[in-house]
Order: C-alpha cells, then structure tokens, then sequence
C-alpha cells in the first residue's frame, strides 16, 4: 500500500502540520505514558492508556509526513501509516500496534478484565520505545520541529 493508495481510498488527505501541533501531541504522549502507570487503574485501562501514547507518537509521524488519517477504520490506518513513514526497522512495532488495537477494541466495548499485567507491561514497552524512536525521526527528517530543551 503506498500513500496514493491511501489518499484514493479516502483514508488519509493532505495536511500541514506545525510546531504547536507535535508539541499538543507531546503533551498527550507524555501524559498517557505516566497514566498508564499509575498501580490504581485497572490492566484494561492502563493498556488502554499506554495505547492511545503509541496512536499520538504514531499521529505525530504522519502529521509530519503531510497527512492526516479520516474515515473509519482509522487506528488501523495510522499503524499503516507509521510503516509507510518510518519503514522497515518500524514494523515489528506496527505489527504489535495492530494486534493491541484489537486487544482495546475488547477491553473498550466488549468485556473487561481481559488484558494482563504482562500485557500492560509490553503495550507501555512499546509505547515508550515508539515515543523515543518518533523523536529520533523527527530530529532526523524535520529538525525544526524537534522536541526542545526545557529550561
């Protein structure tokens, strides 16, 4: 699948994005990364959590691609996205994205109690993984949009 493919089918459109836009996404990134450790939450809910960090790192990359994801299906969409934007040393990463998609599909509309710590454990591992390797990209190809130093 290439980005025409995508654009034909109605599943992203051109976009422009800026330095406040990734750094919003940052911001939810960071904060949905510390929520997903936090020990009250339920396993479901902190997957959750950690998942939606990797949909933002992951909506940040096609944002600075010079697109944006519409229509249904759209979490599915992004992860084939962010292997079309980043490429080969991205994909393991999407695949595992793709199947803990549909893990918070269940855990979000069907039945809880079925995630376990040990799932909550990887999905926060790739979402911190992917959240650095994003980073690294950007620095790569959009320099000026890279995260900046705190005072």
């Amino acid at each position: 699948m290439t980005w025409n493919d995508l654009i034909n089918r109605g599943r992203i459109g051109k976009h422009t994005t800026s330095g406040s836009e990734i750094s919003e996404l940052r911001g939810v990134v960071a904060r949905d990364l510390a929520d997903a450790g936090i020990d009250g939450l339920s396993a479901d809910r902190r997957f959750a959590t950690a998942y939606n960090a990797a949909l933002q790192s992951s909506k940040m990359v096609i944002a600075c691609t010079g697109y944006r994801v519409k229509g249904l299906g759209a979490h599915n969409t992004t992860f084939a996205c962010l292997k079309l934007a980043m490429g080969e040393p991205i994909n393991q990463i999407a695949r595992f994205l793709d199947q803990a998609r549909r893990k918070r599909n269940i855990a979000d509309y069907d039945a809880a109690g079925r995630i376990t710590d040990t799932e909550v454990e990887d999905m926060v591992r790739i979402a911190e993984l992917l959240a650095v390797q994003v980073e690294e990209w950007i620095q790569r190809n959009l320099p000026d949009l890279s995260e900046k130093p705190r005072d």
